[in-house]
């Protein structure tokens, strides 16, 4: 329950697949952000189908090299100009063993929210 709370409330897309690559979860920022493609409609579909297949050879790779070792963790895969953000591929692990990854967006905008600004909905 804490974990999804984690996830369900950070406001970049993070989209988690199994190790056969098929979708599990998306957060609510990934639904919204991935809507002209199918949004909710993508979990239980694989994300390869969502790549093209020069794309699907490096997450297949990625998946390999966190399998290799227990300290490969996370790989930055690339940087969107358009949205100023960076995109990761982070292991999910299971006590030392590989279960699945994530991709995460973490955008390099400076933010605009004021802090502790306590407003009344």
């Amino acid at each position: 329950m804490y974990f999804k709370s984690v996830i369900d409330q950070d406001r970049s897309a993070v989209v988690i697949c199994n190790l056969q690559h098929e979708i599990i979860y998306m957060n609510p920022a990934a639904v919204k952000n991935y809507e002209k493609w199918g949004g909710e409609k993508l979990v239980g579909q694989s994300l390869l189908n969502c790549h093209n297949e020069e794309s699907g050879k490096k997450i297949r790779q990625v998946v390999d090299w966190f399998a290799a070792s227990r300290e490969h963790n996370i790989l930055y895969t690339s940087h969107n100009e358009k949205q100023n953000k960076d995109v990761y591929m982070i292991a999910l692990r299971d006590e030392g063993r590989l279960i699945g990854y994530y991709e995460k967006h973490e955008y390099r905008n400076p933010e605009t929210m004021k802090m502790y600004d306590f407003k009344e909905d």
